[in-house]
């Protein structure tokens, strides 16, 4: 069933995005990055919101500490803050 009329995505797309991310997108927007496209007018955010809650499971809030999903978390390096790079317009 296509959920993304403007960027023609199914509920395919969106469960195999889910299972094949190494980081588990929990919403539209990291699903959009995930396939190489971006929202355009909004209206399947809902949907697709409910499509990765049922691919999640229990998982779709946050993964606990007993979760298959979480074990790549686990051996990951703390996340460091970057300071973001500015660069100066030549006048």
């Amino acid at each position: 069933m296509i959920v993304c009329s403007c960027n023609v995505l199914s509920d395919h797309d969106v469960r195999n995005a889910v299972s094949a991310a190494s980081d588990l997108p929990r919403n539209p927007k990291q699903i959009y990055g995930c396939l190489g496209c971006s929202a355009e007018c909004g209206r399947c955010a809902r949907t697709i919101k409910t499509i990765i809650d049922e691919a999640l499971g229990a998982c779709a809030k946050e993964c606990c500490s007993g979760c298959p999903h979480s074990r790549h978390a686990a051996n990951d390096e703390p996340a460091q803050e970057s300071t973001p790079a500015f660069a100066l317009a030549a006048c």
